[in-house]
């Protein structure tokens, strides 16, 4: 093994994973969008086995009834129990986040290191297209691809993805041109290695904190807009729940009904401020001009 396949990553500009921990840990509003976070995520995967109701059992004797010991959030228009729907409805918001980005990073990434490392023509064409996309606005993009798709929760991540994917093309191409004249990686060149090899090995590696963060912003993101297709119709159909569609259908008794629309609302907020929060945290920590 050559020395330049030795190279240490935080020789290069990235902070060790045990260096960036410690200073995660120190960061007291990452550690509460991180508790945020875990909590949702553990509602989520936890629903099928909490004792509550079926999120779409009604209950005609139960219509728009206000938090109480039987339903500690209260029930909706059909007598449906806020709090199932809410634990269960976390599920399809923490998807789509996750999912959608995962779309967008798994195109973008791709493509930005393409543009980045290979320059030329390929970058122009690459570049423009990014551009293109870019000046359109995000939710109005997804929206779009949300109506041409046709509603359903699968086409609404599909579409945040594809919305999101410019954004994680231009972040990655500018990396890249920002790493390909590094020492290490012009060493790698002149030993004979091949690009995908360069790419790969030295290039990825060191591109992919800012990516990282970048990622988790974004779900933040993609969340609000599922809300939002979902508040659209464009999301995750009935009977199943979805925080926008709960709010969809409390917008018509906020005055007889608040707690319907508040219990989404507050989830959104919380889960959104969550991800915000640990993003900043993951910024700080991966910086390797921070001391």
């Amino acid at each position: 093994m050559t020395a330049l396949e030795q190279v240490d990553l935080s020789a290069t500009g990235q902070r060790s994973p045990s260096r960036a921990w410690r200073k995660l840990k120190a960061n007291k509003g990452a550690l509460v969008g991180l508790v945020i976070i875990a909590f949702f995520t553990l509602l989520a995967v936890l629903a099928p086995l909490l004792p509550i109701p079926d999120p779409n059992a009604t209950s005609w004797s139960a219509i728009r009834k206000a938090p109480s010991a039987m339903h500690w959030l209260g029930t909706d228009d059909i007598g449906r129990d806020i709090l199932s729907r809410m634990i269960w409805g976390a599920q399809a918001s923490l998807l789509a986040g996750v999912v959608s980005v995962g779309i967008a990073v798994a195109i973008g990434v791709p493509f930005g290191l393409i543009s980045g490392y290979f320059g030329g023509w390929t970058d122009q064409i690459i570049s423009r297209v990014t551009e293109a996309f870019l000046a359109m606005p995000f939710l109005i993009t997804a929206i779009a691809l949300a109506a041409f798709l046709g509603p359903s929760l699968t086409n609404a991540m599909i579409a945040i993805g594809l919305s999101a994917m410019p954004v994680f093309i231009r972040l990655t191409r500018g990396q890249v041109l920002s790493v390909k004249t590094e020492d290490y990686v012009e060493g790698a060149r002149s030993i004979g290695l091949r690009h995908s090899s360069i790419i790969l090995r030295y290039i990825l590696p060191n591109v992919f904190a800012p990516i990282l963060v970048q990622a988790t912003l974004t779900i933040a993101t993609a969340i609000i807009a599922e809300a939002s297709l979902s508040f659209l119709g464009l999301g995750q159909q009935p009977p199943a729940p979805s925080w926008g569609s709960m709010l969809n259908v409390a917008k018509n008794y906020l005055s007889q009904a608040p707690w319907m629309a508040m219990w989404p609302g507050v989830a959104i907020f919380l889960v959104v401020i969550g991800f915000n929060l640990l993003g900043d945290g993951l910024r700080d920590a991966l910086d390797p001009r921070e001391a």
